[in-house]
């Protein structure tokens, strides 16, 4: 099942100049970081390591004027963004469920440093209020060095939890988590917290739950708590 798409379209290796621009987004952010916010991560991961550590710096001072809402003056980083996509080869990067696992897929016609800054301009796309948040998925992203899977999808998510429940509806996610029906849509805080120390109780071995799993299940709780009152 696809849940997130990015399209980057860029100058064929034989042509003389370097342009990038962007095609097809499907990039669900809601909540923050969302699934979307996860691909745009995981490809500034999956490239940024091959670009020239010299340009690094560069990249990050361009994110953070994306972010900000700057205008960004072209051309940047020997790349010309633009919005016209003709004669231009197109790369597309995908994360997909399949079952509970998560999964990229990544296109490598292009430079490894077309991809980066598709990514980065993907936010300005997104609304101002909304590009920090997903601005620091990116940057975390340029920093990773590890294999691109599971680990990463935790890191870039700040979260322990990398199942396509807890990522693609952490919403839906954290009111199962904590005991609550389809039909409790808007918890109160009072509530949140009187179901999270009621689950606690279950979960916790002095109340009988099983030891081995116990520091797990107080994670999730942990994390389902934060999403519902950040909501609230």
């Amino acid at each position: 099942m696809l849940l997130a798409e990015l399209e980057v379209y860029h100058s064929r290796p034989a042509q003389p100049t370097r342009r990038i621009a962007l095609g097809h987004l499907m990039l669900p952010i809601d909540p923050p970081p969302g699934v979307g916010g996860l691909l745009l991560g995981a490809v500034a991961a999956r490239f940024a390591r091959e670009c020239d550590s010299d340009d690094l710096s560069s990249i990050e001072r361009l994110l953070s004027e994306v972010a900000d809402g700057v205008r960004i003056v072209q051309p940047r980083l020997r790349h010309r963004y633009q919005v016209d996509r003709h004669g231009l080869a197109m790369s597309r990067h995908r994360l997909c469920a399949d079952g509970d696992d998560l999964n990229f897929e990544f296109d490598e016609k292009g430079s490894a440093m077309s991809q980066v800054l598709g990514a980065l301009y993907a936010i300005e796309r997104l609304e101002l209020g909304l590009r920090l948040e997903i601005a620091a998925v990116v940057r975390r992203g340029l920093r990773w060095r590890g294999p691109i899977g599971p680990a990463l999808i935790g890191y870039l998510a700040g979260s322990q939890h990398a199942s396509i429940a807890a990522l693609a509806d952490p919403r839906g996610w954290a009111l199962e988590r904590l005991g609550f029906t389809v039909s409790d849509v808007s918890p109160s805080t009072r509530e949140i917290s009187r179901r999270y120390r009621q689950r606690m109780r279950d979960v916790h071995p002095d109340h009988g739950g099983d030891a081995e799993s116990a520091s797990g299940a107080i994670r999730e709780l942990a994390e389902a708590r934060r999403i519902l009152s950040s909501q609230s």
